[in-house]
């Protein structure tokens, strides 16, 4: 009789990659269960999907109230008011003074690829400037920005031109911010004329790349820097957006304010949406017709997101998110003199990270990271590598948790990680 890894091996491409072998069969908050009734703890929360929880009451009630009115008419065949109202929402929330408008997608890569098609529209300017060890999606745009080879690039042929990528400030790494300021300086003045540039696009803490936070004086940096040159900042706010880092948007704690916002992930609570929002006079450049997609903003994505900004508001999740970061940190903090492994324990909020290196060295230990997520999915808990490396490991659980949830998962945690020296 065929498994279930039998029939998928079968059946879906390989190039779908799957962290665990765990079949889902229902889920609550940060729980899952497989078919077989195993219980798991959720430190992954769908790679920051579900913040709000798997299926939060409030959100589940609005996707039913959403259900028995319709489910697509295509906004830009016949339009909708809930379209319209979060659009108006998240012109308020997301930084920046001035006027803003937004548009909807479905997913994060198609945000970014929005956003970069409008900061071009607007600026006339074709080139686009990321970052090493950045992460934009898997469409051709989104693999072009991203500064990670292997699995995103590797063998998919030519990437779009025009792309150009600096280091990212990482101290750990021996990158300090002046060596990407210097290297943005080099840029400009040997390859790549500051008036052919449309965008600057960065994470405000690297997602895949390792969960390293941008350093606000960085930003702030850029920020000038764009202003100066009249180059557009997008912040790609996917993976950071919606309470994870304990404000609604990461950019919040620099006090920087980009022009373009690329959200998605968190935003639908588990229903698939996402959204552009930035500066009135940019966002309206394309004509129509230019912008949008038979998917974009649908209803039940669009009902799902009001509940969840709802949630995050009458649940203080931001504040939340800094207590379990803090829980957290603590308890991996208490680990570092028997576990020398550890090099770093870092991130804002609920979007925290550990990163290990071989013991006494600066030489970074995948196997060791990926012993502890082996480990604690022994023992029921579903934990994420990420890094270029591979050495980190990063913790998404929802900020729903319940405490003794959370308290459980964090006692698998230090077990996983003391049986992950041997």
């Amino acid at each position: 009789m065929s498994t279930m890894t039998d029939r998928k091996n079968a059946a879906i491409s390989r190039g779908v990659g799957m962290t665990t072998q765990i079949y889902a069969d229902r889920a609550e908050n940060a729980e899952i269960w497989d078919k077989d009734g195993n219980r798991y703890i959720d430190f992954a929360a769908g790679i920051a999907v579900v913040n709000t929880g798997h299926r939060h009451p409030k959100v589940m009630a609005a996707v039913k109230d959403q259900l028995d009115r319709f489910t697509h008419t295509c906004h830009q065949v016949v339009p909708y008011e809930n379209y319209v109202a979060l659009a108006e929402r998240l012109n308020d929330l997301v930084p920046g003074d001035g006027p803003k408008k937004t548009i909807f997608a479905t997913t994060g890569a198609e945000a970014v690829e929005n956003a970069v098609k409008i900061a071009r529209h607007y600026t006339g300017r074709p080139a686009v400037v990321s970052f090493a060890g950045g992460f934009h999606g898997r469409t051709f745009m989104g693999m072009a920005l991203t500064g990670k080879v292997q699995p995103y690039k590797a063998g998919f042929g030519p990437m779009m031109n025009d792309i150009w990528h600096l280091p990212f400030p990482n101290d750990l790494h021996g990158v300090t911010e002046e060596d990407a300021l210097a290297a943005l300086d080099r840029l400009f003045k040997a390859d790549l004329e500051p008036g052919r540039v449309a965008a600057i696009i960065i994470e405000p803490v690297q997602g895949e790349g390792g969960f390293y936070e941008t350093p606000a004086t960085f930003l702030q940096k850029l920020r000038e820097i764009c202003d100066a040159h009249s180059i557009l900042l997008i912040a790609d706010e996917v993976q950071t957006g919606f309470a994870r880092t304990g404000k609604l948007f990461a950019m919040e704690h620099a006090g920087v304010a980009a022009d373009i916002t690329t959200m998605a992930k968190g935003l639908g609570g588990g229903l698939p949406i996402s959204a552009v929002t930035g500066r009135a006079e940019v966002m309206d450049s394309p004509g129509p017709g230019g912008l949008g997609g038979t998917y974009a903003g649908n209803p039940l994505g669009v009902a799902a997101a009001h509940a969840v900004l709802d949630v995050i508001e009458e649940e203080q999740l931001c504040d939340r998110a800094e207590r379990l970061g803090q829980r957290l940190k603590q308890r991996l903090a208490g680990l570092r003199d028997e576990v020398p492994e550890i090099v770093d324990i870092r991130g804002p909020g609920f979007m925290n990270a550990v990163e290990f290196n071989v013991a006494g060295t600066d030489k970074p230990n995948p196997e060791m990271a990926n012993r502890v997520r082996e480990e604690a999915l022994s023992r029921n808990l579903i934990l994420l590598t990420c890094g270029v490396y591979g050495n980190v490991i990063r913790f998404l659980a929802p900020l729903t948790i319940p405490d003794d949830v959370f308290a459980e998962a964090l006692d698998i945690l230090e077990d996983s990680v003391k049986a992950a020296r041997g």
